[in-house]
């Protein structure tokens, strides 16, 4: 149930916060008075669009908050399914904030993507906004309300069909793929065959690459490398190592007379251990790197092939010896051609069979949904001034496989006495199309297990009787159901468990909205403003009273 909802600098509206209860909700306005802007806003917390220029222009931010109380058991399972934690109080709050051209929705203070608030949204609240009922018009929308129906029995059968389609196109387009003549296998083949031969005369090894090129680096450096090694191998050998010698030998004649000396006389011969050492590792280095011309010739040749085949097979050696791998697949694949070709027809006649058997059970389940909606939508027809209806929905078998089945389903009516049932796009008037979209929101709202429908103006062209039947069946709805109706008619608002006052007012030069919950006393009033317009007169306040006192009735009853 939505306990309350909060608005922030959007639109007209400054700040404000409803408080909704149980049963029927109705707001009631002036025409541009705000309505739509509430509607606006639930729909954008919801993870719907924002209106162009939504935000007050004189607002850094616009903020949209609802709170909904969930005591159903199999909606709190449904939210565990999808990631929501558990609720403190089974409360949870969704929100959106509008900041520029961008926008932020969260969970319970977490946030979470634009899908994720939807997912949320369609287990919590069912919203008909104005003009939803044209959707009755697109054919392809009636299997999805018959699913959404029987969702119970038809979504494993569903998700079944689903994931065999799912094998199903997976096989035929191997096949598709696969389907070549003779002259085009051999061209492959020819294809194959040379890169096989290529890859494998370069015979790549892992990590080649780079030790190659390190050594083509030395290589390509290797005489400077030698000269100058070979000019400091010189200067510490000859005069120098001479030069130390003598100067050991002198230390040596006078480190008895002080052990400073002694110390000092270490670090000569140390250091001529070290000149020995540096000279013999010099001479080693140059006789181990030094690089023929025929040896950088063989490497830079050998860099050339691998940089070839990474530029033509992959980026890595790892990639080229994969992409043989995979040659090696492809090369038996068209080698055995035939034989491949007729396991994929194989496997694509197994699984064809396994999908129209799958269809045909969801077609059949679906016959059997569907008798029960089509009862159900037809007697809630009935509560709604369509005295003569008769209602069907008819199956027609469609020539490919969908991931939905292969039915095409869609409703037929027949409002009056001795006309044929055509298609509802083809017979149904605005005003009818609001009251059918009415009558199979009633009859899904039950085992949807969704807790608050929101109508936006249901009660587009009907007025009298209709009009009174109308009121009566969204009061039925409010004794199983939060139901927030927004409307200009007395005889719905009449219904009212709670009725709120939407008003536009002009505060310190600035044009607000603001709503508020009318006293019975207002409610009388606000009934006589909807029944007499400009004038209210005694005696339309006496009708308000009466249509008051008969909702009530008809409420107990």
């Amino acid at each position: 149930m939505l306990l309350n909802l909060h608005i922030k600098n959007m639109a007209l509206i400054d700040e404000m916060d409803i408080d909704f209860s149980e049963g029927l909700n109705i707001l009631t306005g002036e025409t541009g008075a705000g309505k739509s802007i509430v509607i606006d806003s639930i729909m954008l917390a919801l993870g719907g669009r924002a209106p162009k220029d939504f935000v007050r222009k004189d607002a850094q931010y616009g903020l949209v908050e609802l709170l909904f109380s969930v005591e159903d058991a199999e909606t709190l399972g449904r939210l565990k399914e999808i990631d929501i934690a558990e609720l403190e109080n089974h409360e949870i709050v969704l929100s959106r904030k509008i900041i520029g051209n961008r926008s932020v929705s969260k969970v319970n203070g977490e946030t979470v993507t634009i899908s994720k608030v939807r997912e949320i949204a369609g287990l919590l609240l069912d919203l008909h906004a104005q003009h939803e009922h044209q959707s009755l018009l697109v054919p392809t929308n009636h299997i999805k309300l018959l699913d959404r129906y029987g969702h119970g029995t038809l979504m494993p059968l569903k998700e079944k069909v689903k994931n065999i389609f799912c094998e199903y196109t997976k096989i035929k387009d191997e096949l598709s793929a696969n389907t070549i003549n003779e002259e085009e296998k051999n061209r492959q083949l020819d294809l194959i065959r040379f890169e096989k031969k290529e890859l494998q005369d370069a015979n790549l090894k892992v990590g080649e690459d780079e030790e190659l090129e390190e050594s083509y680096r030395l290589a390509a450096n290797s005489k400077n490398i030698v000269e100058a090694l070979s000019a400091a191998h010189n200067l510490t050998e000859g005069q120098t190592h001479d030069s130390l010698d003598r100067a050991i030998r002198e230390m040596n004649d006078i480190s008895e007379y002080d052990e400073a000396l002694s110390s000092m006389t270490d670090q000569l011969a140390t250091a001529s251990d070290l000149l020995a050492d540096f000279g013999r590792c010099a001479r080693e280095y140059m006789e181990n790197n030094m690089y023929s011309e025929e040896d950088f010739r063989q490497m830079e040749e050998r860099l050339n092939l691998i940089n070839h085949m990474k530029a033509k097979y992959g980026r890595t050696i790892n990639d080229v010896l994969a992409y043989a791998d995979d040659l090696e697949k492809r090369y038996d694949k068209l080698e055995n051609h035939a034989l491949y070709v007729k396991d994929l027809e194989g496997r694509l006649e197994e699984v064809t069979a396994k999908l129209e058997k799958s269809c045909k059970k969801l077609h059949d389940e679906r016959i059997k949904v569907a008798a029960l909606l089509k009862d159900n939508i037809k007697n809630a027809l009935v509560d709604l001034n369509f005295l003569d209806v008769r209602f069907d929905m008819v199956f027609e078998k469609q020539e490919q496989y969908t991931s939905n089945g292969f039915d095409h389903a869609y409703f037929i009516i027949s409002t009056n006495v001795g006309e044929d049932m055509k298609p509802l796009w083809q017979v149904a008037s605005g005003g009818e199309l609001s009251r059918i979209m009415l009558a199979i929101k009633s009859c899904l709202a039950d085992e949807d297990r969704i807790e608050t429908l929101i109508f936006d103006e249901i009660d587009v062209g009907i007025s009298g009787r209709t009009a009174q039947m109308v009121a009566e069946k969204i009061n039925a709805i409010g004794k199983n159901h939060q139901v927030i109706c927004i409307t200009h008619l007395p005889q719905i608002a009449a219904m009212a468990n709670h009725h709120y006052m939407i008003e536009k007012k002009v505060e310190d030069t600035k044009t607000v909205t603001n709503i508020f919950q009318l006293d019975k006393e207002e409610e009388i009033m606000e009934l006589a403003r909807l029944i007499g317009g400009v004038e209210i007169t005694d005696r339309v306040i006496e009708s308000a009273k009466e249509m008051k006192e008969l909702a009530g009735k008809a409420k107990v009853n």
